[in-house]
Parts: structure tokens; C-alpha cells; sequence
């Protein structure tokens, strides 16, 4: 029986009379990058499927076809974890795959759940990859910023100039980064100037939500240091030195207060306690919607 994940195509039509070739004019080049499919192949032929980069197992999941990287090690149970690459799953060396494959039927329901939204948030982030080039768009503080490219200033000091455009038309945004750059620059050279300027105004934002949110905690913070780690928001240490992802700034104040917030707290409790979220609360109430605004809102590739 022929496997339902199989797909049979004929290359070959049937044959025809012969007939005099024609000269045929050269092939234009392709650019390749042009000629790339929009989507991986393997998710043109199967939408319903996932395949993990080392995959080594398959399996069918209801209608979802899923290829995974199963791994045997020392545990006393089946764990399944799904990353942005696929689905993990770790088994003991005793259990057998049939229990594994059970295992994993029952669980069905929720792999493929999360499996589809770490797909999404793959697919929402390479949407928003910004192409740094003179109208590139990037987010600052929830907002909009479009790069303009200006040759005539050399902004030495500040690197660049925010000008606000008044209200913002619908889907077009309201602010302008100029940076002392010509037409001409390279795509690291105004990514660079774009970072430098960003990091700068971390630096101001951050020294002003510390210097807010401290007396409010009856807290004293002594350093603040910037960051620049792929997962990592920010750290506190018992020395009142605070570490904070320069990142932040792609999103609004709100969620900046409660990262903010978050490491200031840690200086009166360092851990994830229940005494810690309640200290937290104290100064940001609503920070369980912004913790998951964190988490759920995509940053763009840099």
C-alpha cells in the first residue's frame, strides 16, 4: 500500500512526432535569490507537517505529519519539547518506540498546538527582518521609525535626530531617524548607526525608569550595564548593579517598566517567589499581561 505521504508526479509526456529544431536563444541568468521559493518545499507538499531539522522519527498526528528528533538518555519518562527548529522527545533507553509513539498520540493535541504557534512566531519574525537601507523601518518604544538617510548632517554627538512627523496618517508612521550617512552606505553601516543610537537611548530610558521605579521599591541600584544576550531581559545583582537588554526599546514603556520593575524587585527578593511577584505587583500591576507581551511579541531579526 502506497504511504499516504508519498507523491507521485510524471515528468514525461507521451511521445510526439519529431520536429526540426529551431535555434534557441540563450537562457537569461537566474538570480537566485530571486528564483527561491516563497516557502520551503516541504511545506508546499505537505501544509499539514512538520519536520525538524534532525529529524529522525515520523510520525502522523491525526492529519499532521511530524518528523522529530528522538533521542534515547538517562530519564525516568518521555519528555516532549517544541523549539523553533520542531518537536524533541527524550525517552528512557528501556521504553520502546511503540510506548513512545503512544505516548506521543496522546499528547497530540497539544504538540501540534504548539507546534503551529512556534511556526507562526518563526513566520512573524521573518515578516518584520528589516533590510537596513535608506527607508528601512524598525520599532522604538511600540512605534514606527523610518530611516532617512542624510548626508548633509554629520550628528556627531547624537549619532542621529528623531524628528516627529505630527499625527500619523493610517499605516504610515509618524517618526523619522535621520542619520549622517550617504544614499550609498552599506546595509551593516546603517544597521550599526541605527544600533549605536538605539543603545544610546537605552541607556537614557533605562536611567529614568531605574531612577523612578527605585524609591518606589525603598530600593538603591548602583550600575546599570547594557546587554546585548538573545533571551535575556535583564539581571540584578544583591551589589545593586543592574543589567538590562538594550533590545528593550523595540517595545512600549509599559512593558520597558515592567522588566524594569522585575529587576529592581529582585534587590529585595532574589527569587521568583511568591513574595517577588507580590513585590512586583506593588509597582506594576497589570505585569502579568506585560510578561506575556514579552514573550509573545517578536522582535525583528538583526
Amino acid at each position: 500500500m502506497q504511504s499516504p505521504f508519498q507523491l507521485l508526479f510524471d515528468f514525461f509526456d507521451e511521445p510526439k512526432p519529431a520536429a526540426k529544431k529551431q535555434p534557441q536563444p540563450a537562457p537569461a541568468p537566474v538570480d537566485a535569490e530571486a528564483a527561491a521559493p516563497a516557502e520551503p518545499l516541504d511545506r508546499v507538499l505537505h501544509p499539514h507537517s512538520f519536520r525538524h531539522p534532525d529529524a529522525n522519527r515520523e510520525v502522523l498526528l491525526g492529519e499532521v505529519h511530524v518528523a522529530y528528533d528522538f533521542r534515547r538518555g538517562r530519564r525516568r519518562n518521555i519528555g516532549f519539547t517544541v523549539g523553533p527548529e520542531g518537536l524533541v522527545v527524550s525517552a528512557p533507553k528501556w521504553v520502546t518506540v511503540a510506548e513512545v509513539e503512544s505516548a506521543l498520540r496522546g499528547k497530540s493535541k497539544w504538540i501540534v498546538g504548539k507546534l503551529q504557534q512556534a511556526r507562526e512566531r518563526h513566520d512573524r519574525i521573518e515578516a518584520s527582518r528589516i533590510e537596513w537601507r535608506d527607508g528601512a523601518t524598525f520599532p522604538f518604544l511600540g512605534e514606527p521609525v523610518i530611516v532617512v538617510l542624510d548626508p548633509r548632517h554629520a550628528f556627531s554627538e547624537s549619532g542621529g535626530v528623531l524628528n516627529t512627523g505630527g499625527e500619523a496618517l493610517p499605516g504610515v508612521p509618524r517618526l523619522t531617524l535621520h542619520l549622517g550617512l550617504s544614499h550609498n552606505a552599506k546595509p551593516a553601516q546603517v544597521r550599526d548607526a541605527v544600533q549605536a543610537w538605539l543603545m544610546r537611548q537605552a541607556k537614557r530610558i533605562f536611567t529614568e525608569r531605574l531612577e523612578h521605579f527605585a524609591p518606589l521599591l525603598g530600593v538603591q541600584w548602583r550600575k546599570l550595564s547594557l546587554s546585548s544576550a538573545g533571551t535575556l531581559w535583564g539581571t540584578a545583582h544583591s551589589d545593586g548593579s543592574i543589567r538590562l537588554n538594550w533590545r528593550l526599546v523595540h517595545f512600549r514603556q509599559p512593558v520597558i517598566d515592567y522588566v524594569v520593575a522585575h529587576e529592581l524587585s529582585h534587590l529585595r527578593v532574589m527569587d521568583h517567589s511568591p513574595r517577588f511577584w507580590d513585590t512586583v505587583r506593588t509597582v506594576v500591576p497589570e505585569y502579568a499581561q506585560l510578561r506575556a507581551q514579552l514573550k509573545d511579541e517578536p522582535l525583528p531579526p538583526w
